[in-house]
C-alpha cells in the first residue's frame, strides 16, 4: 500500500515535473527547430508551433527512455538512489532556476540545470559520483561546439562553393538524413525492454544475414530519401530547399522530444518504481508537458527567433539543422542530457562563419556571456541542491 505521503510528495514533485517539461516546450527545443524554416518563409508561425508540438510530444513518447533513466539512474553512484524529498528538491530548484532564467532573460540551460541538481542532491544523500557517466556527458558537452559548428561550416561552404551543383549536394545530403533516420531506435519497433531501428525492422523481410539486410535496408531508405528530394528540386531549387527545410525541422523537432523530455522526468523515475508507474506513462505526461509547452508558449519564440534566421536564408539554415539532427539523436543514443541551446547556438554559429568570414556577425562578448550562463548553472545547480537537500533533511530526519 504506498503512502499518502509519498503520494503527496510525488504529486509536488509532477507539478515541478510538469512545468519544466511546459519551460522546455516553450524555450529553445520547442522554437527553434522550425524557426529556420519560418525565417526562410516556408511555414507559418502557427502551424510551425503546432507541428512542434506534436512532433516533440512523438519524439518524448517514443525515444525518451535513455535520457530519462540516465538522469534518473546514472547520475550518482554507489547504492544511493534519490529519494521523494530528493527528487522534488531537485526538480523544484531545477524549475525555480529556470523560471528565474525565463523572467530576467539570462540564457539557463536546462540540460545543465537538471543534470547539476540531481548530482547535488544525489551527494547530499551520500551517493558518490558517478566519473564514467559524467566523463560521457562532459565529452559531448565540450565536443557539441566543435563537431555541430564544424559540419554547419562545411556544409554550408559547400552550398556555396562555384564548383559543386548545389542541387546534387543538397540530394546527397538528402540521403545521408535519410540513412541516418533509417538507424533511429524506436520503442515500438522493438521486442522486449529495446528499441529497433526502421533499417532492422526491415532486415527481417531480405533474405540473409540479418546486418547485410539492416545494410541493404539504409541504402534502400537512403536512396528513397534522396529521389524525393530529387523530384522536388525539378519544381526549383528554391521551393525544393524550403521543402528540405521543413522535414530537417520536423526531424530536430522529434529528436528534441526525444532528447529533453528526460530533463523533465528524469528524476521521477526513482519515484516510479515505488508507485508501479510504467516509464511509458511518465514519458506520455512529459510529451504532454512539451507539447503543451509548444503550443502556448512557441509561436511566439518562434516568431521573435525566426527573425534571426531570416538573414541565414534556406541554404545556412540547412546547414545549421542537419549536425542538431545528429548530434541530438547521437544525445537521445547513448542516453546522455545535452542542452538544445548549445546545439543549435553552435551550429548557427558554423554556418555563419562559412558566410561571413571571421566572426561570422557574432559577438564574442555575447558568446563568452552564454558560456558562463551555461557553466553557471550547471555549478549553481549543484551548489543550491546539494545545500537545499542537506538543510531539509537535516530538520525533517
Amino acid at each position: 500500500m504506498v503512502e499518502i505521503a509519498t503520494l503527496g510528495t510525488f504529486a509536488v514533485a509532477a507539478l515541478a515535473s510538469l512545468f519544466m517539461a511546459w519551460a522546455i516546450g516553450a524555450g529553445s527545443s520547442g522554437s527553434t527547430p522550425f524557426a529556420p524554416a519560418v525565417g526562410a518563409n516556408a511555414i507559418s508561425v502557427m502551424r510551425a508551433g503546432f507541428l512542434v508540438g506534436l512532433l516533440g510530444f512523438s519524439g518524448a513518447v517514443l525515444q525518451g527512455a535513455n535520457v530519462s533513466e540516465a538522469v534518473g539512474t546514472e547520475l550518482i553512484a554507489g547504492d544511493v538512489t534519490l529519494s521523494s524529498l530528493a527528487a522534488t528538491i531537485a526538480l523544484l530548484i531545477a524549475a525555480g532556476l529556470v523560471a528565474i532564467g525565463i523572467f530576467t532573460g539570462y540564457p539557463i540551460a536546462t540540460a545543465f540545470t537538471v543534470t547539476g541538481a540531481v548530482i547535488g542532491v544525489g551527494l547530499a544523500m551520500g551517493g558518490s559520483p558517478a566519473w564514467a557517466k559524467y566523463t560521457e556527458i562532459a565529452t559531448l558537452w565540450v565536443l557539441t561546439p566543435f563537431v555541430g559548428g564544424g559540419i554547419a561550416y562545411a556544409v554550408a561552404r559547400a552550398l556555396r562553393a562555384d564548383g559543386l551543383s548545389e542541387e546534387y549536394l543538397v540530394i546527397v545530403l538528402a540521403a545521408l538524413v535519410g540513412a541516418i533516420v533509417a538507424n533511429i531506435e524506436f520503442a515500438i519497433l522493438g521486442s522486449g525492454a529495446g528499441g529497433a531501428s526502421i533499417a532492422q525492422a526491415s532486415s527481417g523481410w531480405l533474405p540473409g544475414p540479418a546486418i547485410a539486410g539492416t545494410a541493404a535496408a539504409t541504402l534502400a531508405i537512403a536512396i528513397a530519401w534522396a529521389g524525393a528530394i530529387a523530384f522536388d528540386l525539378r519544381s526549383g531549387t528554391e521551393q525544393g530547399e524550403r521543402h528540405f527545410l521543413l522535414v530537417l525541422g520536423g526531424l530536430v523537432a522529434f529528436s528534441a522530444g526525444g532528447s529533453q523530455v528526460g530533463l523533465a522526468i528524469g528524476p521521477l523515475i526513482p519515484l516510479s518504481g515505488e508507485l508501479e508507474l510504467p516509464l511509458l506513462a511518465m514519458l506520455v505526461g512529459g510529451g504532454f508537458g512539451l507539447l503543451l509547452g509548444s503550443w502556448t508558449g512557441a509561436p511566439r519564440m518562434i516568431k521573435a527567433i525566426s527573425q534571426d534566421y531570416s538573414s541565414l536564408g534556406p541554404r545556412r539554415s540547412i546547414a545549421a539543422l542537419i549536425p542538431s539532427f545528429i548530434i541530438a539523436q547521437a544525445a537521445v543514443f547513448y542516453g546522455i542530457p545535452v542542452s538544445f541551446n548549445e546545439i543549435i547556438v553552435s551550429a548557427i554559429i558554423g554556418s555563419g562563419y562559412a558566410a561571413a568570414g571571421a566572426g561570422g556577425g557574432v559577438s564574442p562578448r555575447k558568446m563568452g556571456f552564454t558560456v558562463l550562463a551555461w557553466i553557471g548553472s550547471l555549478a549553481g545547480a549543484i551548489i543550491v541542491s546539494y545545500t537545499g537537500y542537506a538543510a531539509i533533511a537535516a530538520l525533517l530526519l
